[in-house]
C-alpha cells in the first residue's frame, strides 16, 4: 500500500476500528496521529504500534466542535503536515424513536456529524494550500438505509454523505480526495457503548455485532479502499446487500426489516 512517508490522522483511535487501523498502519513507513477523548488509552495504543516514535497522541472531544481550529493546528505541528484524515470517531444508538430524548439526538449529531464536519473544515485550508489531501470518513451502511433502534445514528450518518459528497465536488480542483467507508457489522464495542433513549450506555453486545466482521480484517479492507481512493465502499457480510435493496427493491427491504428486526 502507498502509505510511505505519509502523515495519517485517525480519530476514534483508542479502540475498535481506529485502533486496528493504527496498529496496521504502524507496519508501514508513515507517521500517525492518534486522537480520541482518552489520553491514557491513546498512549496504550501508541506503545502497541511497531514504531511508537513515529506516533503522536492528540486527545480531544469531537463534541467540542467549536475548538477544532486549534486542534487541527496542533495536529499539523506534530509532523509538519497531514496527508490523510480518517474521521472514525463517533458513537451509536439503540433505542426506539418514541423512547429517545431529544438531547440524545443532539449528542449524536454533535459527535457523529458536527464534530466531524468541524474538524474537516479546520483541516481543509491545509489541504488546499498543499493542493492535495484525502478525507476518509467512516459512515455506515446505516448511512445508506435505516434500521430500527438507530434513528439518530442513521440521521447523523446520512447527513455525512450529503456533506462529504459536496466537499468532493467543490475541491476536486484542489486534488482533494474524499472516501466514504460504510461498515456493516464489525465486532467491536460499538454496541456496548451505544446510547439508549435516556442517554445512558447500552453496556451489552448485540448478537449481530458479535457475529460481525473481525475488526482486523475490516481494517485491511478499509486501507485498500483508502489506497485506491475509492469514492464509497461497503465493507461487511450479507448486511451490505441492504444498500442495493434500498436502491432497487425498497419495499422488499422494508418488509425484511419488519420481520427480522422489529419485535
Amino acid at each position: 500500500m502507498n502509505f510511505n512517508n505519509k502523515t495519517i490522522w485517525i480519530t476514534g483511535a483508542s479502540s475498535g476500528i481506529g485502533k486496528a487501523l493504527a496498529l496496521t498502519l504502524s507496519q508501514y513507513n508513515c507517521q500517525l496521529i492518534l486522537s480520541s477523548r482518552r489520553q491514557d488509552a491513546l498512549e496504550a495504543v501508541k506503545q502497541q504500534c511497531k514504531n511508537p516514535d513515529r506516533v503522536a497522541v492528540l486527545a480531544f472531544d469531537l463534541a467540542d466542535y467549536n475548538q477544532m481550529q486549534p486542534i487541527a493546528l496542533k495536529a499539523i505541528q506534530c509532523f509538519g503536515k497531514i496527508d490523510v484524515l480518517i474521521n472514525n470517531g463517533g458513537i451509536s444508538q439503540r433505542s426506539l424513536v418514541i423512547d429517545t430524548h431529544i438531547d440524545v439526538y443532539k449528542q449524536l449529531m454533535d459527535i457523529d456529524y458536527l464534530g466531524t464536519v468541524a474538524l474537516t473544515k479546520a483541516l481543509l485550508p491545509h489541504f488546499v494550500e498543499r493542493q492535495r489531501g484525502q478525507f476518509v470518513t467512516v459512515s455506515s451502511v446505516m448511512g445508506k438505509f435505516s434500521s430500527p433502534l438507530r434513528s439518530g445514528y442513521c440521521g447523523a450518518k446520512h447527513a455525512l454523505h450529503g456533506f462529504f459528497d459536496t466537499l468532493r465536488l467543490e475541491h476536486d480542483k484542489n486534488n482533494i480526495k474524499v472516501t466514504m467507508i460504510c461498515p456493516g457489522f464489525v465486532n467491536t464495542d460499538v454496541a456496548r457503548n451505544a446510547l439508549t433513549g435516556d442517554g445512558s450506555q447500552q453496556k451489552h453486545q448485540d448478537e449481530s455485532t458479535q457475529n460481525g466482521l473481525d475488526v482486523d480484517v475490516f481494517a485491511k479492507r478499509m486501507l485498500k479502499a483508502i489506497e485506491k481512493e475509492k469514492f464509497e465502499v461497503y465493507i461487511g457480510k450479507t448486511e451490505v446487500l441492504g444498500v442495493y435493496l434500498k436502491r432497487f427493491l425498497p419495499r422488499f427491504l422494508h418488509w425484511y426489516l419488519l420481520r427480522s428486526v422489529v419485535k
